[in-house]
């Protein structure tokens, strides 16, 4: 099984007053969360085991996307009591990952068009 990790847990101060109580990989673009555009990607690449790390407004991210079953996938989350900065939060959920797999990091708070079959 692929995997990958989705780095959710900033409090997108640059996009204030958007990201005043909501999480920056939750504002829409294009009609869908940021984060899921980056989700569904990673299904169709076949990339269906996330870890995604929160921290600022966890409860919404989780609520918003869930288990991931509605997407395709399977999302376990690795809370950040306190934001741990990238590498912090990669170091708390490695745990979560299959450690005989290589795992996609992915910003869940950047717009890209890769290719993730790539």
């Amino acid at each position: 099984m692929k995997q990958a990790l989705i780095l959710a847990a900033g409090k997108g101060e640059r996009m204030r007053p958007l990201t005043n109580s909501s999480p920056k990989p939750l504002l829409p673009i294009g009609g869908k969360p940021l984060i899921v555009w980056h989700i569904e990607k990673l299904a169709q690449a076949g990339i269906t085991d996330l870890v995604i790390n929160v921290s600022f407004c966890a409860e919404q991210i989780i609520a918003a996307l869930g288990n991931g079953s509605a997407f395709g996938v399977h999302i376990q989350y690795s809370q950040e009591a306190e934001p741990l900065e990238s590498g912090g939060g990669i170091a708390q959920a490695l745990p979560l990952l299959r450690p005989d797999k290589c795992f996609a990091l992915i910003s869940a708070d950047v717009f890209s068009d890769l290719d993730y079959q790539t």
